[in-house]
């Protein structure tokens, strides 16, 4: 199971990494991907709006069931990766690279510090 240390981490299985322009990427984790077994779909309708964290702002939809996707910051969504629209099976191959979910432009960077480390992470799913 892989769980890069430079990402941080949310309870609800999401990963953000900081990019150099002010905005984060995110996705979810590989032990999420894993635990929901083969995503067949993803619905994030949310460009452009501004999203409290913890709030939901999608959907993944799986062979077994369907799960909430929840901001891990206060932000404005600016992107949504459309090559997991047309093929969701990216995230389970490559939850941490092609299968990011969202773009967002950070409300308030220091929320940042309130999420997890890698370590924290692990010891979360117990690992």
């Amino acid at each position: 199971m892989s769980i890069p240390e430079e990402l941080k981490y949310t309870p609800d299985h999401e990963w953000v990494r900081t990019e150099t322009d002010g905005t984060a990427t995110v996705g979810i984790t590989d032990f999420a991907q894993s635990e929901l077994g083969d995503i067949v779909f993803i619905d994030i309708n949310t460009v452009g709006q501004t999203i409290a964290q913890g709030e939901i702002f999608g959907s993944v939809e799986a062979v077994k069931t369907v799960s909430d996707l929840f901001i891990p910051l206060t932000a404005e969504i600016v992107e949504v990766n459309q090559a997991v629209n047309d093929s969701p099976e990216l995230v389970n191959d490559d939850p941490y690279g092609k299968g990011w979910m969202v773009k967002i432009k950070l409300a308030d960077p220091a929320q940042m510090d309130a999420l997890l480390s890698a370590g924290a992470y692990k010891e979360l799913i117990g690992h």
